[in-house]
Parts: structure tokens; sequence; C-alpha cells
């Protein structure tokens, strides 16, 4: 933190890149908090949720490293990213679809051996029709609605799903499963009344293995676990738990670069809409990430960067490609055009940035612009 941004860059090349943002993503740190959740669910398997490119940070990088250390089951929510995803992994690496196929997607999915969640009946009916069209059996996972009303079978449909699945050998169900929507409170009652809907579930499909946690339920107790949990945001370093130490190693570091500098007077005006006003004289600088890099709008007045582990607040409002703060505690000159300043990092977790932000660290990992430069490590 303490050099430019030339002499930050490892040589001419990745200096004349253009890019003024430079995100590292430490890959060995994910493995480790892949081994951590593993470790924790042992003897569950441990999956690994790489949904929306990896919560932003690359899901051929990510996956590739979690396939070395021993990860072998992968989540993704759309289709579309379990086609692109499907050639960058190994045969023995399975990927699952969290929202189902659309129809139409049964040809493909078949195809390229990708295993659907049937979250309805009428999923089952479009799979069990592919299975018979192909003359072979396809897998597949069921997933329940256990009190989130989100995806999955409701409880009025399970009877029905039931009687479909007794009937019908054209589908290799793999496991039932839920998702937890307050895993990541210990204290909510939901937790407790969803674990006794799946276990309702699992008494009613008793044939089959049950999938249930996530990273906060992977933190509840074992009997979440069943025999397979699917992290996400714990892998990515996110705190699983909310109030509580987080167990996980931060695997993002973002950094930008000054644009400008400038002192101004009293009673200056900053930004759009003239929202902030300065107090005293006031050393400015302006650095090249906005609400167009990840770095939202609510930010505005309320978040901060750091320098040397100075908090340096934002003043005046986000822009889409430029960010102001107030740079008066720092020594006079220490920022100067190219000088990096610290916006994820030792000092401010994605928990912290997201906090300022209004926000959960969810919206901000995956929201981390491609403008940046990406440095994987």
């Amino acid at each position: 933190m303490d050099s430019t941004l030339q002499e930050n860059m490892p040589g001419r090349s990745a200096s004349t890149g253009g890019a003024s943002g430079y995100l590292t993503i430490d890959l060995n740190a994910l493995a480790r908090n892949y081994e951590r959740l593993a470790a924790e669910v042992a003897p569950t398997r441990a999956a690994a949720v790489v949904k929306a490119d990896a919560y932003g940070l690359g899901a051929d990088q990510v996956t590739a490293k979690l396939y070395a250390r021993g990860c072998r089951h992968f989540f993704v929510a759309q289709f579309v990213e379990a086609l692109r995803l499907r050639p960058r992994l190994p045969a023995d690496a399975t990927l699952f679809v969290l929202n189902g196929l659309q129809p139409g997607d049964e040809k493909a999915c078949a195809r390229d051996g990708i295993v659907p969640i049937i979250n309805s009946l009428e999923q089952w009916q479009q799979w069990s029709q592919a299975a018979r069209a192909l003359g072979r059996r396809l897998r597949a996972a069921l997933q329940f609605d256990t009190g989130m009303s989100r995806l999955g079978v409701p409880p009025e449909h399970r009877a029905a799903l039931a009687g479909l699945v007794k009937a019908d050998r054209g589908i290799e169900v793999l496991f039932v499963m839920s998702h937890l929507a307050s895993a990541d409170d210990t204290t909510s009652e939901q937790n407790g009344d969803q674990l006794a809907e799946m276990n309702l579930v699992a008494a009613e499909f008793p044939q089959f293995d049950v999938c249930f946690a996530n990273s906060g339920g992977i933190f509840l107790d074992k009997a979440y676990h069943g025999v397979l949990a699917r992290p996400g945001i714990a892998l990515y370093g996110g705190a699983p738990t909310t109030g509580m130490p987080n167990p996980m190693e931060p695997v993002v570091r973002l950094e930008v670069a000054v644009v400008q500098t400038r002192t101004v007077p009293a009673g200056t005006r900053i930004g759009y809409s003239g929202t902030h006003a300065t107090v005293c004289e006031t050393r400015l600088a302006t650095i090249a990430a906005g609400y167009a890099d990840g770095l939202p709008r609510s930010l505005s007045d309320r978040g901060a960067v750091y320098c040397d582990g100075i908090r340096l607040p934002i003043v005046g409002r986000v822009s889409m490609d430029s960010i102001t703060i107030d740079v008066s505690t720092l020594p006079e000159g220490r920022l100067r055009l190219g000088s990096l300043v610290e916006v994820l990092g030792p000092h401010q977790t994605l928990e912290g940035l997201a906090r300022d932000a209004g926000t959960i660290s969810y919206e901000i990992l995956t929201s981390l612009g491609h403008r940046y430069e990406r440095r994987y490590c």
C-alpha cells in the first residue's frame, strides 16, 4: 500500500494494461476454506456452490482449484452456467442446477450428464418424458420447500410426487434437499422449523439421502449436515454466521488507484448535487472506481477506503466511475496520481464494506466489476 500504481505492477506489460483497480483472488485461501469446511462436516461430503461465476471470482479458476483439493460436486443456479462449466471439469465431477430446467433444455442436459434439481411436479414430468424419449435413466435431485417459499416442491404436492417417484423408474434420484433461509442466524427459530420439516420429507422419501446444509448450516449442528453439504459464501471468505468471529480466510483483496488529488477550502461542495460540503480546508483524492465497478452508490458519505491502516471516508456521492475520499489525515503528498488505496483487505472486510453500504457481503462480492485487473495467486 505504500507505492504507486507503476511500482505495484509486475513489469511493463502489466503496467500498460489499462487497469486502475486490482482485484487479487487468493485461490490457496479458497482451497483452505474448502478444507476447513470439509473437515467441519466430515464424514459428510462437502460440495461447492459456484453459481454466478463462482460469486464473481471466476468459476473456471475456482472449480479447477477445488477439484484439485478433492471437491467433486458443484452447484450452479442456471442451466447456462452448467453448460459453460461442464467442458472445463473432469468427467467424474458432477454439476447440479439449482433452478432446474426450462422447457426445451432437457436434451442438452442429458447429453452433458448435468443433474437438474427438480423443484416442481412439472419439472419432474418434463425430465421423466426426456428419460422415456432417450430410452435411459437420467439422474436428478429433489428439492422441497421447507419454509422459505422460494424454490422446491411445496408440502401439498409431496404425496403426489412420492407417487410419481414410485411409479417412474426412468429417473435416478440422488438425494432430497432443501435450502435454509436463516442459517446465518444461530438464534433464529426458523432453523429448527425447517429441520423439522426436512425430517418429515426424509421420512416420506426414506429411500433417498438428504442434502441440507449451506454455509451457515454447516456451523449450526450436525443434524443439518445430511450426506452432502453445499457451502457458498464461506468458501469465498464471507462470514457464515452473523455476530460471531469469521472462521474463514479472506479470499479477495481490492485496491484502486488515485486519479487526482487536490486541496479545497471550507464550504466546497463535492460530487453530484453537492450533497457534501467541507467545513474546513480539506485534502481530497478521487479514485478510479464507482458503482459500475461494484461499489454501491449507498456508500456515499458512509463508506471508506484505507491507506496505511488509516480510514479515509468517502465524501459526496459515489459516481459511476469514481469516488472522492477525504485524505486530510494522511501526510501531505502521501497519495498522488497512481497511488493505490485499499477497498477490501486487511483493514476492511467484505462484511464491513457491505455494512456501510447497507447490503450483504454476497452482493458486494458478486458485483465486483471486470474493469479491475484480476490477479490469481
